[in-house]
Protein backbone atom coordinates (compact mmCIF):
# COMPACT_ATOMS: atom_id res chain seq x y z
CA UNK A 1 0.00 0.00 0.00
CA UNK A 2 1.62 3.13 -1.04
CA UNK A 3 1.97 6.15 1.03
CA UNK A 4 -0.97 8.11 -0.82
CA UNK A 5 -3.59 5.04 -0.57
CA UNK A 6 -2.40 4.62 3.59
CA UNK A 7 -3.56 8.44 4.24
CA UNK A 8 -7.06 8.06 2.53
CA UNK A 9 -7.56 4.18 4.29
CA UNK A 10 -6.49 5.83 7.92
CA UNK A 11 -7.93 8.70 7.23
CA UNK A 12 -11.69 7.15 6.32
CA UNK A 13 -11.43 4.15 8.71
CA UNK A 14 -10.94 7.06 11.46
CA UNK A 15 -13.87 8.71 10.37
CA UNK A 16 -16.11 5.63 9.47
CA UNK A 17 -15.24 4.42 12.97
CA UNK A 18 -16.80 7.47 14.87
CA UNK A 19 -19.64 6.83 12.55
CA UNK A 20 -20.46 3.20 13.78
CA UNK A 21 -19.38 4.08 17.82
CA UNK A 22 -21.58 6.95 17.34
CA UNK A 23 -24.20 4.72 15.95
CA UNK A 24 -23.62 1.45 18.34
CA UNK A 25 -23.35 3.12 21.63
CA UNK A 26 -26.90 3.44 21.19
CA UNK A 27 -27.13 -0.48 21.20
CA UNK A 28 -24.89 -1.18 23.83
CA UNK A 29 -26.81 0.62 26.12
CA UNK A 30 -30.23 -0.77 25.79
CA UNK A 31 -30.82 -1.42 29.04
CA UNK A 32 -29.77 1.88 30.71
CA UNK A 33 -31.87 3.40 27.81
CA UNK A 34 -35.07 1.01 27.84
CA UNK A 35 -35.60 2.26 31.92
CA UNK A 36 -34.53 5.76 30.82
CA UNK A 37 -37.19 6.80 27.97
CA UNK A 38 -39.45 4.05 28.65
CA UNK A 39 -39.75 4.19 32.55
CA UNK A 40 -43.19 2.81 32.63
CA UNK A 41 -43.25 -0.42 31.13
CA UNK A 42 -42.55 -3.77 32.57
CA UNK A 43 -38.42 -4.74 32.48
CA UNK A 44 -38.93 -7.16 29.42
CA UNK A 45 -40.84 -4.28 27.44
CA UNK A 46 -38.29 -1.88 28.22
CA UNK A 47 -35.74 -4.12 26.64
CA UNK A 48 -37.66 -4.45 23.67
CA UNK A 49 -39.02 -0.98 23.00
CA UNK A 50 -35.51 0.39 23.37
CA UNK A 51 -34.60 -2.28 20.56
CA UNK A 52 -37.03 -1.60 18.58
CA UNK A 53 -36.23 2.23 18.75
CA UNK A 54 -32.55 1.09 17.71
CA UNK A 55 -34.54 -0.64 14.63
CA UNK A 56 -35.53 3.06 13.85
CA UNK A 57 -32.35 3.77 12.72
CA UNK A 58 -32.47 0.99 10.62
CA UNK A 59 -35.85 1.63 8.91
CA UNK A 60 -34.59 4.89 7.47
CA UNK A 61 -31.04 4.11 6.36
CA UNK A 62 -33.03 3.35 2.74
CA UNK A 63 -33.89 6.92 2.41
CA UNK A 64 -30.59 7.89 3.75
CA UNK A 65 -28.98 6.01 0.91
CA UNK A 66 -31.47 7.56 -1.51
CA UNK A 67 -30.27 11.02 -0.59
CA UNK A 68 -26.67 10.93 0.07
CA UNK A 69 -25.41 7.95 -2.18
CA UNK A 70 -27.27 9.96 -4.42
CA UNK A 71 -25.58 13.48 -3.44
CA UNK A 72 -22.04 11.24 -3.63
CA UNK A 73 -22.34 9.96 -7.42
CA UNK A 74 -23.32 14.12 -8.30
CA UNK A 75 -21.06 16.18 -5.83
CA UNK A 76 -18.72 13.52 -4.51
CA UNK A 77 -17.40 10.61 -2.19
CA UNK A 78 -15.51 13.62 -0.15
CA UNK A 79 -18.31 15.64 0.51
CA UNK A 80 -21.33 13.08 1.37
CA UNK A 81 -19.25 11.55 4.23
CA UNK A 82 -18.10 14.69 5.75
CA UNK A 83 -21.67 16.08 5.55
CA UNK A 84 -23.01 12.31 7.47
CA UNK A 85 -20.02 12.53 9.95
CA UNK A 86 -21.39 15.89 10.89
CA UNK A 87 -24.88 15.08 11.30
CA UNK A 88 -24.23 11.52 13.31
CA UNK A 89 -21.88 13.36 15.43
CA UNK A 90 -24.36 15.90 16.42
CA UNK A 91 -26.91 13.48 17.06
CA UNK A 92 -25.51 11.39 19.27
CA UNK A 93 -24.45 14.14 21.80
CA UNK A 94 -27.92 15.04 21.78
CA UNK A 95 -29.10 11.73 23.18
CA UNK A 96 -26.56 12.63 25.86
CA UNK A 97 -28.20 15.40 26.53
CA UNK A 98 -32.20 14.41 26.07
CA UNK A 99 -34.58 14.51 29.29
CA UNK A 100 -35.51 11.26 30.05
CA UNK A 101 -39.57 9.83 30.41
CA UNK A 102 -39.58 10.62 34.44
CA UNK A 103 -38.98 14.30 33.42
CA UNK A 104 -41.11 14.82 30.53
CA UNK A 105 -43.49 11.84 29.88
CA UNK A 106 -43.99 10.94 26.33
CA UNK A 107 -42.16 13.17 24.90
CA UNK A 108 -38.85 11.78 25.83
CA UNK A 109 -38.71 8.80 23.78
CA UNK A 110 -40.33 11.10 20.63
CA UNK A 111 -36.94 13.15 20.84
CA UNK A 112 -34.98 10.01 21.09
CA UNK A 113 -37.02 8.34 17.90
CA UNK A 114 -35.90 11.74 16.29
CA UNK A 115 -32.14 11.40 17.20
CA UNK A 116 -32.45 7.92 15.95
CA UNK A 117 -33.84 8.50 12.48
CA UNK A 118 -31.07 11.12 11.82
CA UNK A 119 -27.80 8.32 13.05
CA UNK A 120 -29.54 6.34 10.47
CA UNK A 121 -29.79 8.74 7.83
CA UNK A 122 -26.24 10.05 8.83
CA UNK A 123 -25.24 5.89 8.60
CA UNK A 124 -26.52 5.15 5.82
CA UNK A 125 -25.02 7.72 3.48
CA UNK A 126 -21.64 7.12 5.00
CA UNK A 127 -21.33 3.23 4.23
CA UNK A 128 -21.91 4.07 0.22
CA UNK A 129 -19.76 7.11 0.33
CA UNK A 130 -17.05 5.94 2.24
CA UNK A 131 -16.60 2.39 0.66
CA UNK A 132 -16.98 3.60 -2.98
CA UNK A 133 -14.25 6.17 -1.73
CA UNK A 134 -11.57 3.58 -0.88
CA UNK A 135 -12.56 1.20 -3.56
CA UNK A 136 -11.85 3.75 -6.31
CA UNK A 137 -8.45 4.65 -4.73
CA UNK A 138 -7.44 1.12 -3.60
CA UNK A 139 -4.84 -1.33 -6.11
CA UNK A 140 -7.18 -3.69 -7.69
CA UNK A 141 -5.21 -6.33 -6.23
CA UNK A 142 -5.69 -5.24 -2.25
CA UNK A 143 -8.99 -3.52 -2.42
CA UNK A 144 -10.77 -5.73 -0.09
CA UNK A 145 -7.80 -5.68 2.13
CA UNK A 146 -7.97 -1.38 1.74
CA UNK A 147 -11.94 -1.37 2.65
CA UNK A 148 -11.57 -4.13 4.92
CA UNK A 149 -9.84 -1.37 7.46
CA UNK A 150 -12.86 0.48 6.91
CA UNK A 151 -15.49 -2.51 6.82
CA UNK A 152 -13.84 -3.59 10.55
CA UNK A 153 -14.06 -0.09 12.56
CA UNK A 154 -17.67 -1.60 13.17
CA UNK A 155 -16.06 -4.10 15.04
CA UNK A 156 -13.88 -1.66 16.29
CA UNK A 157 -16.42 0.98 17.22
CA UNK A 158 -18.36 -1.64 19.24
CA UNK A 159 -15.65 -2.38 21.00
CA UNK A 160 -14.30 1.56 21.83
CA UNK A 161 -18.61 2.21 22.87
CA UNK A 162 -17.84 -0.73 25.53
CA UNK A 163 -14.39 0.31 26.57
CA UNK A 164 -15.72 4.35 26.99
CA UNK A 165 -18.08 2.97 29.18
CA UNK A 166 -16.00 0.57 31.58
CA UNK A 167 -13.62 3.60 32.03
CA UNK A 168 -16.79 5.98 32.85
CA UNK A 169 -18.14 3.39 35.07
CA UNK A 170 -14.95 2.97 37.10
CA UNK A 171 -15.01 6.47 37.60
CA UNK A 172 -18.33 7.86 38.57
CA UNK A 173 -19.53 4.32 39.84
CA UNK A 174 -22.27 1.84 39.02
CA UNK A 175 -25.10 3.91 40.68
CA UNK A 176 -23.96 6.90 39.24
CA UNK A 177 -23.71 5.59 35.53
CA UNK A 178 -27.21 4.37 36.11
CA UNK A 179 -28.47 7.41 37.03
CA UNK A 180 -26.85 10.31 34.71
CA UNK A 181 -23.22 8.56 34.19
CA UNK A 182 -24.42 6.95 30.73
CA UNK A 183 -25.17 10.20 29.53
CA UNK A 184 -21.40 10.83 29.48
CA UNK A 185 -20.12 8.66 26.23
CA UNK A 186 -22.67 10.17 24.53
CA UNK A 187 -21.58 14.03 24.66
CA UNK A 188 -18.09 13.50 24.62
CA UNK A 189 -18.17 12.16 21.29
CA UNK A 190 -18.01 15.96 20.37
CA UNK A 191 -13.79 15.39 20.99
CA UNK A 192 -13.42 12.33 18.24
CA UNK A 193 -16.20 14.91 16.22
CA UNK A 194 -14.06 17.62 15.95
CA UNK A 195 -10.78 15.36 14.98
CA UNK A 196 -12.54 13.27 12.08
CA UNK A 197 -14.22 15.84 10.45
CA UNK A 198 -10.53 17.35 10.43
CA UNK A 199 -9.09 14.69 9.29
CA UNK A 200 -11.33 14.34 6.39
CA UNK A 201 -11.24 17.99 5.22
CA UNK A 202 -7.34 16.92 4.25
CA UNK A 203 -8.57 14.30 2.10
CA UNK A 204 -8.79 14.99 -2.08
CA UNK A 205 -11.36 13.60 -3.75
CA UNK A 206 -12.08 9.89 -6.00
CA UNK A 207 -9.64 10.44 -8.33
CA UNK A 208 -12.13 8.13 -10.58
CA UNK A 209 -14.50 10.31 -9.34
CA UNK A 210 -12.97 13.76 -10.73
CA UNK A 211 -11.66 11.68 -14.11
CA UNK A 212 -15.63 11.22 -14.90
CA UNK A 213 -16.79 14.40 -13.61
CA UNK A 214 -13.88 15.98 -16.14
CA UNK A 215 -14.86 14.03 -18.88
CA UNK A 216 -18.52 14.65 -17.99
CA UNK A 217 -19.53 10.89 -17.97
CA UNK A 218 -21.14 11.12 -14.49
CA UNK A 219 -25.30 10.26 -13.88
CA UNK A 220 -27.87 13.08 -13.64
CA UNK A 221 -29.81 10.37 -12.54
CA UNK A 222 -28.10 7.82 -11.00
CA UNK A 223 -31.33 6.07 -9.35
CA UNK A 224 -33.25 5.95 -12.67
CA UNK A 225 -29.94 4.34 -14.77
CA UNK A 226 -29.59 1.84 -11.72
CA UNK A 227 -32.93 0.65 -12.29
CA UNK A 228 -33.42 1.39 -16.19
CA UNK A 229 -30.83 -1.42 -17.34
CA UNK A 230 -31.64 -5.45 -16.82
CA UNK A 231 -28.20 -6.03 -15.45
CA UNK A 232 -27.79 -3.11 -13.00
CA UNK A 233 -31.51 -4.43 -11.62
CA UNK A 234 -29.95 -8.12 -11.48
CA UNK A 235 -26.99 -6.79 -9.58
CA UNK A 236 -29.12 -4.85 -6.89
CA UNK A 237 -31.26 -7.75 -5.90
CA UNK A 238 -27.70 -9.75 -6.10
CA UNK A 239 -26.64 -6.89 -3.47
CA UNK A 240 -29.88 -6.75 -1.37
CA UNK A 241 -29.71 -10.80 -0.72
CA UNK A 242 -26.08 -10.42 -0.05
CA UNK A 243 -26.74 -7.76 2.50
CA UNK A 244 -29.48 -9.31 4.00
CA UNK A 245 -27.81 -12.72 4.74
CA UNK A 246 -24.55 -10.80 6.35
CA UNK A 247 -26.60 -8.88 8.52
CA UNK A 248 -28.44 -11.76 9.95
CA UNK A 249 -25.38 -13.38 11.62
CA UNK A 250 -23.68 -9.61 11.82
CA UNK A 251 -26.67 -8.67 14.22
CA UNK A 252 -27.08 -11.55 15.68
CA UNK A 253 -23.73 -11.98 17.35
CA UNK A 254 -23.02 -8.20 17.93
CA UNK A 255 -26.90 -6.65 19.04
CA UNK A 256 -28.83 -9.68 20.52
CA UNK A 257 -25.86 -11.41 22.14
CA UNK A 258 -25.20 -8.53 23.81
CA UNK A 259 -28.57 -7.33 25.10
CA UNK A 260 -29.38 -11.90 25.58
CA UNK A 261 -26.01 -12.28 28.09
CA UNK A 262 -27.31 -9.29 29.87
CA UNK A 263 -30.73 -10.33 30.38
CA UNK A 264 -31.78 -14.05 29.25
CA UNK A 265 -28.49 -15.23 30.94
CA UNK A 266 -28.62 -12.81 33.84
CA UNK A 267 -24.53 -11.62 33.15
CA UNK A 268 -23.84 -8.07 34.64
CA UNK A 269 -23.68 -5.27 32.58
CA UNK A 270 -19.99 -5.21 33.53
CA UNK A 271 -18.91 -8.04 32.83
CA UNK A 272 -20.97 -8.02 29.66
CA UNK A 273 -19.56 -5.13 28.53
CA UNK A 274 -15.39 -6.44 29.46
CA UNK A 275 -16.41 -9.90 27.60
CA UNK A 276 -17.79 -8.36 24.24
CA UNK A 277 -14.93 -5.30 24.23
CA UNK A 278 -12.03 -8.15 23.81
CA UNK A 279 -14.15 -10.51 21.19
CA UNK A 280 -15.12 -6.88 19.14
CA UNK A 281 -11.15 -5.88 19.31
CA UNK A 282 -10.45 -9.07 17.77
CA UNK A 283 -13.12 -9.19 15.90
CA UNK A 284 -11.73 -6.29 13.90
CA UNK A 285 -8.21 -7.72 12.81
CA UNK A 286 -10.72 -10.79 12.09
CA UNK A 287 -12.09 -8.50 9.38
CA UNK A 288 -9.09 -7.10 8.11
CA UNK A 289 -7.67 -10.91 7.51
CA UNK A 290 -10.74 -12.08 5.88
CA UNK A 291 -10.44 -8.94 3.46
CA UNK A 292 -7.28 -9.79 2.38
CA UNK A 293 -7.99 -13.28 2.16
CA UNK A 294 -10.99 -12.34 -0.93
CA UNK A 295 -8.15 -11.04 -2.51
CA UNK A 296 -5.91 -14.17 -2.78
CA UNK A 297 -9.07 -16.59 -3.15
CA UNK A 298 -11.89 -14.58 -4.25
CA UNK A 299 -15.25 -12.79 -2.59
CA UNK A 300 -17.86 -15.65 -2.82
CA UNK A 301 -15.52 -18.62 -1.07
CA UNK A 302 -15.24 -16.26 1.77
CA UNK A 303 -18.27 -15.25 2.04
CA UNK A 304 -20.58 -17.82 1.51
CA UNK A 305 -18.53 -20.19 3.65
CA UNK A 306 -19.31 -17.85 6.31
CA UNK A 307 -22.92 -18.06 5.84
CA UNK A 308 -23.01 -21.65 5.69
CA UNK A 309 -20.56 -22.35 8.65
CA UNK A 310 -23.05 -19.69 10.82
CA UNK A 311 -25.96 -21.86 9.46
CA UNK A 312 -24.97 -25.05 10.66
CA UNK A 313 -23.43 -24.08 13.86
CA UNK A 314 -25.71 -21.63 15.22
CA UNK A 315 -27.76 -23.76 17.68
CA UNK A 316 -24.95 -25.49 19.02
CA UNK A 317 -22.60 -22.83 20.13
CA UNK A 318 -26.01 -20.83 21.14
CA UNK A 319 -26.46 -23.68 23.97
CA UNK A 320 -23.15 -24.28 24.64
CA UNK A 321 -23.04 -20.43 25.58
CA UNK A 322 -25.86 -20.56 27.75
CA UNK A 323 -24.22 -23.71 29.78
CA UNK A 324 -21.14 -21.63 29.71
CA UNK A 325 -22.35 -18.23 30.79
CA UNK A 326 -24.85 -19.64 33.75
CA UNK A 327 -24.71 -23.20 34.39
CA UNK A 328 -27.17 -23.26 37.20
CA UNK A 329 -29.12 -21.86 34.60
CA UNK A 330 -28.51 -24.08 31.99
CA UNK A 331 -29.19 -27.22 34.11
CA UNK A 332 -32.81 -25.58 35.20
CA UNK A 333 -33.59 -25.19 31.86
CA UNK A 334 -33.22 -28.59 31.06
CA UNK A 335 -34.68 -30.26 33.97
CA UNK A 336 -37.15 -28.48 35.34
CA UNK A 337 -40.35 -28.65 33.54
CA UNK A 338 -43.11 -25.40 32.92
CA UNK A 339 -45.92 -25.25 31.70
CA UNK A 340 -48.20 -21.90 31.27
CA UNK A 341 -51.83 -22.77 30.97
CA UNK A 342 -54.19 -20.14 30.30
CA UNK A 343 -56.91 -18.78 27.94
CA UNK A 344 -55.63 -17.44 24.51
CA UNK A 345 -57.54 -14.51 24.55
CA UNK A 346 -55.83 -13.02 27.87
CA UNK A 347 -52.18 -13.76 26.53
CA UNK A 348 -51.52 -10.21 24.66
CA UNK A 349 -48.38 -9.81 22.78
CA UNK A 350 -46.55 -7.78 25.53
CA UNK A 351 -44.14 -6.20 23.29
CA UNK A 352 -46.26 -4.38 21.33
CA UNK A 353 -45.21 -0.57 21.22
CA UNK A 354 -49.00 0.18 20.54
CA UNK A 355 -49.69 -2.03 23.91
CA UNK A 356 -50.69 -1.33 27.68
CA UNK A 357 -48.07 0.32 29.64
CA UNK A 358 -49.30 -2.33 32.50
CA UNK A 359 -50.28 -5.40 31.81
CA UNK A 360 -53.45 -6.66 33.57
CA UNK A 361 -54.51 -9.97 32.64
CA UNK A 362 -53.31 -13.36 34.45
CA UNK A 363 -51.47 -14.59 31.45
CA UNK A 364 -49.38 -11.78 30.93
CA UNK A 365 -48.59 -11.10 34.85
CA UNK A 366 -47.25 -14.76 34.66
CA UNK A 367 -45.24 -14.72 31.75
CA UNK A 368 -44.00 -11.03 33.21
CA UNK A 369 -42.43 -13.14 36.00
CA UNK A 370 -41.04 -16.59 34.25
CA UNK A 371 -39.36 -13.95 31.72
CA UNK A 372 -38.02 -12.23 34.57
CA UNK A 373 -36.20 -15.63 35.89
CA UNK A 374 -35.05 -16.27 32.49
CA UNK A 375 -37.92 -19.63 32.70
CA UNK A 376 -37.82 -22.21 29.96
CA UNK A 377 -41.49 -22.88 29.68
CA UNK A 378 -44.30 -24.65 27.32
CA UNK A 379 -47.52 -23.25 26.41
CA UNK A 380 -51.12 -25.13 26.43
CA UNK A 381 -54.56 -22.95 25.69
CA UNK A 382 -57.49 -24.05 28.39
CA UNK A 383 -60.50 -22.55 28.35
CA UNK A 384 -60.44 -21.83 31.92
CA UNK A 385 -58.12 -19.54 34.74
CA UNK A 386 -54.26 -19.21 34.08
CA UNK A 387 -52.30 -21.38 36.19
CA UNK A 388 -48.47 -21.96 35.81
CA UNK A 389 -47.18 -25.75 36.79
CA UNK A 390 -43.67 -25.94 37.85
CA UNK A 391 -42.53 -29.40 38.56
CA UNK A 392 -45.80 -30.88 38.97
CA UNK A 393 -46.41 -27.79 41.38
CA UNK A 394 -49.82 -25.88 40.49
CA UNK A 395 -49.64 -22.21 41.12
CA UNK A 396 -53.22 -20.10 40.01
CA UNK A 397 -54.06 -16.63 39.40
CA UNK A 398 -54.65 -15.08 42.57
CA UNK A 399 -53.08 -11.62 44.12
CA UNK A 400 -50.19 -13.31 45.14
CA UNK A 401 -49.27 -15.49 41.61
CA UNK A 402 -46.09 -13.54 40.95
CA UNK A 403 -44.48 -13.98 44.19
CA UNK A 404 -45.36 -17.99 44.19
CA UNK A 405 -43.98 -18.00 40.86
CA UNK A 406 -41.01 -16.72 41.74
CA UNK A 407 -40.46 -18.54 44.75
CA UNK A 408 -41.42 -21.94 42.92
CA UNK A 409 -39.14 -21.56 40.50
CA UNK A 410 -36.50 -20.60 42.76
CA UNK A 411 -37.01 -24.01 44.65
CA UNK A 412 -36.95 -26.23 41.79
CA UNK A 413 -33.37 -24.97 40.87
CA UNK A 414 -33.64 -21.53 39.29
CA UNK A 415 -31.14 -19.40 40.40
CA UNK A 416 -30.94 -16.02 41.62
CA UNK A 417 -29.54 -13.23 39.83
CA UNK A 418 -25.60 -13.42 40.67
CA UNK A 419 -25.19 -16.93 39.64
CA UNK A 420 -23.54 -15.90 36.48
CA UNK A 421 -19.88 -15.35 35.54
CA UNK A 422 -18.40 -12.53 36.20
CA UNK A 423 -15.24 -10.23 35.01
CA UNK A 424 -13.65 -7.64 37.09
CA UNK A 425 -10.89 -6.54 35.01
CA UNK A 426 -8.10 -7.93 32.65
CA UNK A 427 -7.16 -11.10 35.35
CA UNK A 428 -11.31 -11.77 35.41
CA UNK A 429 -10.63 -13.35 31.86
CA UNK A 430 -8.27 -15.92 33.62
CA UNK A 431 -11.38 -18.71 34.20
CA UNK A 432 -12.24 -21.14 32.19
CA UNK A 433 -15.39 -20.58 32.13
CA UNK A 434 -15.21 -16.46 31.11
CA UNK A 435 -12.64 -17.61 28.22
CA UNK A 436 -14.98 -20.11 26.65
CA UNK A 437 -17.71 -17.65 26.63
CA UNK A 438 -15.23 -15.32 25.01
CA UNK A 439 -14.01 -18.13 22.74
CA UNK A 440 -17.79 -18.86 21.93
CA UNK A 441 -18.48 -15.06 21.16
CA UNK A 442 -15.50 -14.76 19.07
CA UNK A 443 -16.59 -17.78 16.53
CA UNK A 444 -20.12 -16.06 15.97
CA UNK A 445 -18.06 -12.67 15.36
CA UNK A 446 -15.75 -14.35 13.06
CA UNK A 447 -18.85 -15.93 10.86
CA UNK A 448 -20.39 -12.48 11.16
CA UNK A 449 -17.02 -10.63 9.78
CA UNK A 450 -15.97 -13.72 7.08
CA UNK A 451 -19.69 -12.79 5.28
CA UNK A 452 -19.34 -8.56 5.87
CA UNK A 453 -15.57 -8.52 5.28
CA UNK A 454 -15.43 -9.37 1.48
CA UNK A 455 -19.27 -8.56 1.15
CA UNK A 456 -18.67 -4.63 1.23
CA UNK A 457 -15.63 -4.51 -1.72
CA UNK A 458 -17.99 -6.66 -3.98
CA UNK A 459 -20.93 -4.63 -3.60
CA UNK A 460 -18.71 -1.63 -4.91
CA UNK A 461 -17.14 -3.70 -7.66
CA UNK A 462 -20.50 -4.96 -9.45
CA UNK A 463 -21.43 -1.74 -10.63
CA UNK A 464 -19.82 1.24 -12.88
CA UNK A 465 -18.96 4.26 -11.39
CA UNK A 466 -21.36 6.88 -12.75
CA UNK A 467 -23.88 4.95 -10.46
CA UNK A 468 -21.76 3.07 -7.97
CA UNK A 469 -22.66 4.87 -4.65
CA UNK A 470 -26.30 5.01 -5.31
CA UNK A 471 -26.39 1.30 -6.80
CA UNK A 472 -24.62 -0.16 -3.72
CA UNK A 473 -26.12 1.84 -0.85
CA UNK A 474 -29.95 1.78 -1.44
CA UNK A 475 -29.64 -2.68 -1.85
CA UNK A 476 -27.70 -2.61 0.69
CA UNK A 477 -29.11 -0.19 3.32
CA UNK A 478 -32.43 -1.41 2.45
CA UNK A 479 -31.44 -5.43 3.34
CA UNK A 480 -29.45 -4.05 6.58
CA UNK A 481 -32.20 -2.19 7.65
CA UNK A 482 -35.22 -4.70 7.02
CA UNK A 483 -33.88 -7.66 8.41
CA UNK A 484 -30.55 -6.89 10.66
CA UNK A 485 -32.17 -3.69 12.16
CA UNK A 486 -35.01 -5.75 13.50
CA UNK A 487 -33.30 -8.70 14.45
CA UNK A 488 -32.76 -8.54 17.99
CA UNK A 489 -36.03 -7.17 18.89
CA UNK A 490 -37.81 -9.39 16.71
CA UNK A 491 -35.95 -12.49 18.23
CA UNK A 492 -36.96 -10.91 21.65
CA UNK A 493 -40.16 -10.68 20.79
CA UNK A 494 -40.21 -14.81 19.33
CA UNK A 495 -38.67 -15.99 21.92
CA UNK A 496 -40.56 -14.22 24.71
CA UNK A 497 -43.96 -15.74 22.74
CA UNK A 498 -43.11 -18.88 23.03
CA UNK A 499 -41.40 -19.16 26.11
CA UNK A 500 -37.56 -20.72 24.89
CA UNK A 501 -35.66 -18.09 23.30
CA UNK A 502 -33.62 -20.88 21.31
CA UNK A 503 -36.84 -20.96 18.99
CA UNK A 504 -35.59 -17.25 17.93
CA UNK A 505 -32.40 -18.85 16.43
CA UNK A 506 -34.70 -20.43 13.28
CA UNK A 507 -35.29 -17.14 12.10
CA UNK A 508 -31.74 -16.08 11.60
CA UNK A 509 -31.05 -19.57 10.77
CA UNK A 510 -33.56 -20.19 7.77
CA UNK A 511 -32.86 -16.67 6.13
CA UNK A 512 -29.15 -17.50 6.26
CA UNK A 513 -29.55 -20.53 4.28
CA UNK A 514 -31.87 -19.44 1.70
CA UNK A 515 -29.47 -16.77 1.46
CA UNK A 516 -26.41 -18.87 0.98
CA UNK A 517 -27.91 -20.88 -1.65
CA UNK A 518 -29.33 -17.61 -3.94
CA UNK A 519 -25.25 -16.12 -3.44
CA UNK A 520 -24.34 -19.31 -4.47
CA UNK A 521 -26.24 -19.79 -7.98
CA UNK A 522 -26.00 -15.92 -8.78
CA UNK A 523 -23.00 -13.89 -6.92
CA UNK A 524 -20.40 -13.39 -9.75
CA UNK A 525 -16.97 -13.20 -8.75
CA UNK A 526 -15.15 -9.91 -8.66
CA UNK A 527 -11.82 -10.62 -7.82
CA UNK A 528 -9.75 -8.07 -9.65
CA UNK A 529 -12.44 -5.86 -11.73
CA UNK A 530 -11.18 -3.02 -13.48
CA UNK A 531 -13.12 -0.09 -11.37
CA UNK A 532 -11.99 2.53 -14.27
CA UNK A 533 -13.00 0.98 -16.75
CA UNK A 534 -15.49 2.26 -19.08
CA UNK A 535 -18.95 2.84 -18.03
CA UNK A 536 -21.84 0.62 -19.17
CA UNK A 537 -19.06 -2.54 -19.88
CA UNK A 538 -20.40 -5.83 -17.97
CA UNK A 539 -18.48 -6.46 -15.25
CA UNK A 540 -16.33 -9.73 -15.35
CA UNK A 541 -13.16 -10.65 -13.32
CA UNK A 542 -9.79 -11.53 -15.37
CA UNK A 543 -8.95 -15.18 -15.16
CA UNK A 544 -5.89 -16.67 -13.42
CA UNK A 545 -4.02 -16.22 -9.97
CA UNK A 546 -4.13 -13.05 -7.96
CA UNK A 547 -0.44 -11.93 -9.54
CA UNK A 548 -3.13 -11.06 -12.32
CA UNK A 549 -4.75 -8.51 -10.53
CA UNK A 550 -1.74 -6.18 -10.11
CA UNK A 551 -2.78 -2.60 -10.55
Amino acid sequence: MKKEEFKVVAASAVGTAFEWYDFFLYASLVPVIGGKFFGGYSEAAQTVFALLTFSVGFIVRPIGALIFARLGDLLGRKAVFLLTLVIMGSSTVAIGLLPTSQQIGAMAPVLLLVCRIAQGLAVSGEFGAAVTYVSEYAPKDQRSYCVGWLTGTTALSFSLSLGVQLIVQSVVGADAFSAWGWRIPFVISVLPLGLSVWIRLKLRESPLFLKMKEQGTHSKAPLREALREKRHRRMILIVFVMAAAQSFIGYLSTVYMLTTMRTSYQVDGRTVSWIFMLVFLIGFFLCVFFSWLSDRIGRRKVLITGLVLATVTVFPVFNALTSAANPALATAQSDVKVMLRANPDECSFQFNPAGNVKFTSACDRAREVLHASSVKFDRQDIGGPTEVVIDGKHITAGPRMEADITAAVHDAGYPVRGAAITVDGVTGFLSWPVLKVAALLLLLVAYAQMAQAPAATAMAEVFPTRIRSTAMSLPYQTGVGIFGGFLPATMVAIGAETGDITDALWYPVVAMAIGSVILVFALPETRGVDLAKADGEEPTAPTGGPGTTAA
